[in-house]
């Protein structure tokens, strides 16, 4: 007998590669020499005779083979694209029941005793016996036929199956499969893809109309696929715009179905039809693929949860150019509202192959060996990690710091970074508002303080967009989430309602043409209430400022005295005097000399005094004759001693006379550039500085206005 068993193992290895092992390299085919020993001494009939002959052979299982395959029963995974019902898991997603019935080839599924499939049973040494029938060679394509081993995966795809290739079993992942962890901050994808080489194919894909079968449909879309990435790309995009999210069916587990069938004609589906219908098309087109399951940080999700009990969603893994490669079908189509009634279509690119070091951000499989990863992550690993949404990666942002969801403040500050590439805007939301935190901009990244100003666990949000924006949809979306728990309040870091944020200048600021500022940090500290700042300014830039704080203590008109500018060629110098000790906001606006447009908003500074004696005047009002390279030397204030001589001293060009207008008329004579004079504030309770065009003219126009105290 020791001869039929090597005949037996020859044809075993012939048909289940999966079940040679890697020394076994050499050619299956039988030899004449293997050909002889069966028809040999043993006296068993001839190969030519045309009478059968019954083989049993007895396959043991190992005990880990067997609890490997009881294992991916439970995890619902299916085999060779056969549809599979579901049972609801209260998650929104769904577990896989035992195949049954016919799949959409028109066979039948291991259950059924209508298929022409050798007897199967388990013996008492719980191997596995399987009866194989040998005829005529001339008919050995029978032989073929009848040889099987059980399982769909293993059924072969040739002339019985309308032209479709076969597809082998799914292999388990190697070494070869594996990415390093963390993720290296370089690909998204977990193969090189050229997404502009997909467009036709994807135009054509998202055109195809067929509804009737899977296998019409698989055939429709491989007319334009030629290489397996270009196949698995047709069936990805697809599913991803005609197969919506069931949402009634996830508050309706009764009326649901994940069969590839139903969920084509239905149109919709969760996450365990997805994954079915994208594993059987995947089948057709003689691609390797496997339905994954397990858990996933998805709609309902909270920072910091823990996952216990059943897995709760399913996503695919394709093998591709000698590796295993990961994709969720169900997160690339769209989303859900926060309801969970509505579901709306909103294609995402980042579920296609994702990086597996990317990808464990959120989906953790059942079985580990499907992280693709090295080391592989543990579960409390998983929930503990942060959660970056795929808005985070898409964006280009490439680390969060701290690592952890959730965050304890320090003296009533936490803070939070964010690393990435050039060119993205930022913004927050504490608890649903940004008023209690200070974030500035970095050339690549951003920095944020936050202060909470109640005790106890706050929501923190950070939002993202491309500075540039290139689409509609170019909004600022949330890129990733911590939970800050407060233990004590710094009551005096409370801000103005008019800062805006971020704070202070940045790269954003120097492309509006507010080069080389003299003050790079959002908060500017004055003990005094004054302060002065410089910037070398762009071309044609025309620029606005002006003072805010909480209260009323600051009128629009006044806001704008309390800031002087100052040009100098290309250089501004902007003094500020404060009207009183407090937090203070000053914006700066602005647009093109030749636009007759309206400013436009660039940024802000902080302004802290925190000394109450604090108490300074407006500079003088300007009028539109007052040109902006003129400069005041003195007085500043735009407030004068009553009964006083005052000193004035002013830079003005192009001018033939200049005068103060009091109670009297106080001419100004030039010296070295600047108009100089004194004028007696006695009897009046305003000043106003008027100049003389042309010499020719008979009239004066105002430039300045000063106000006298009252006595």
């Amino acid at each position: 007998m020791g001869n039929f068993h090597s005949f037996c193992i020859v044809w075993a290895k012939r048909l289940c590669p999966g079940c040679a092992s890697e020394d076994d390299d050499k050619p299956n085919d039988l030899t004449q020499m293997e050909m002889g020993a069966v028809t040999g001494q043993d006296r068993q009939p001839s190969l030519t005779d045309a009478s059968a002959v019954t083989i049993n052979l007895l396959l043991i299982v190992r005990p880990e083979e067997a609890a490997s395959k009881e294992k991916g029963q439970r995890e619902g995974q299916t085999e060779g694209g056969r549809g599979a019902g579901s049972e609801g898991d209260g998650n929104g997603n769904s577990r896989s029941q035992p195949p049954q019935g016919p799949d959409l080839n028109g066979r039948r599924g291991p259950t059924d005793p209508c298929e022409q499939t050798p007897p199967i049973t388990l013996g008492p040494d719980k191997g596995t016996q399987v009866t194989v029938e040998i005829h005529h060679k001339d008919t050995s394509p029978q032989l073929i036929k009848r040889l099987s081993l059980g399982k769909g995966s293993q059924r072969l795809r040739g002339h019985d199956n309308k032209g479709f290739h076969k597809t082998e079993a799914p292999r388990p992942p190697g070494a070869k499969d594996l990415h390093a962890y963390p993720w290296d901050k370089s690909s998204l994808k977990s193969m090189p893809v050229d997404l502009q080489q997909f467009e036709k194919l994807d135009a054509y894909a998202l055109k195809v109309n067929v509804k009737n079968s899977v296998e019409e449909l698989v055939k429709a879309l491989l007319k334009q696929a030629r290489t397996d990435l270009e196949k698995v790309r047709a069936i990805w995009m697809w599913i991803c715009h005609h197969i919506e999210y069931d949402v009634v069916g996830y508050h309706n587990k009764s009326q649901l179905s994940s069969k590839p069938r139903d969920v084509l004609q239905m149109g919709k589906s969760i996450c365990e039809g997805y994954a079915e219908l994208f594993e059987h098309m995947c089948s057709l087109a003689g691609i390797q693929c496997k339905k994954l399951s397990g858990h996933a940080k998805g709609h309902g999700y909270k920072t910091g949860q823990t996952f216990t009990g059943d897995s709760d969603h399913a996503w695919n893994a394709v093998y591709l150019e000698g590796r295993w490669h990961l994709l969720d079908s169900t997160w690339g189509s769209g989303s859900v509202d926060d309801s969970f009634t509505k579901f709306t279509y909103r294609y995402n690119e980042f579920y296609f192959l994702t990086h597996p070091a990317l990808f464990i951000n959120n989906h953790f499989p059942d079985n580990s060996n499907w992280q693709l990863l090295k080391p592989t992550l543990t579960l409390k690993e998983f929930e503990n990690n942060m959660l970056h949404s795929s808005n985070f990666y898409m964006l280009g942002l490439l680390a969060a710091h701290p690592e952890t969801p959730i965050i304890q403040t320090v003296n009533g500050k936490a803070s939070v970074s964010v690393d990435c590439r050039p060119g993205t805007l930022f913004m927050f939301k504490l608890k649903g508002t940004d008023e209690h935190g200070l974030m500035t901009l970095k050339k690549r990244g951003m920095k944020l303080d936050v202060y909470p100003q109640k005790t106890g666990r706050h929501k923190l949000e950070i939002f993202a967009k491309p500075s540039k924006a290139e689409a509609p949809d170019d909004v600022y979306k949330c890129v990733v989430e911590y939970v800050v728990e407060c233990e004590s309040v710094d009551k005096a870091m409370r801000f103005p309602k008019d800062l805006h944020q971020p704070v202070g200048p940045s790269w954003f600021s120097e492309r509006q043409g507010f080069l080389q500022p003299s003050h790079r940090e959002p908060i500017l500290h004055t003990n005094d209430g004054r302060c002065s700042l410089t910037f070398t300014l762009g071309k044609d830039i025309s620029v606005l400022t002006s003072l805010h704080t909480d209260g009323s203590s600051l009128t629009e008109d006044m806001g704008r005295r309390h800031v002087l500018q100052i040009h100098r060629g290309n250089q501004i110098e902007l003094k500020v005097h404060l009207p009183h000790a407090g937090n203070f906001v000053l914006k700066f606006y602005s647009k093109k000399k030749s636009d007759p447009g309206n400013y436009d908003y660039i940024f802000n500074y902080l302004i802290r005094c925190l000394n109450t004696e604090v108490k300074w005047p407006a500079f003088p009002r300007s009028y539109s004759k007052w040109l902006q390279d003129y400069e005041i030397l003195e007085p500043l204030s735009g407030l004068l001693p009553a009964n006083r001589n005052v000193q004035f001293k002013l830079k003005m060009h192009g001018v033939a006379k200049v005068l103060v207008q009091a109670e009297n008329t106080y001419p100004l004579t030039q010296k070295k550039g600047c108009w100089e004079g004194t004028c007696n504030t006695s009897g009046c309770r305003e000043v106003f500085v008027m100049v003389h065009e042309n010499a020719n003219h008979s009239f004066y126009s105002q430039v300045l206005k000063y106000e006298v105290e009252t006595q």
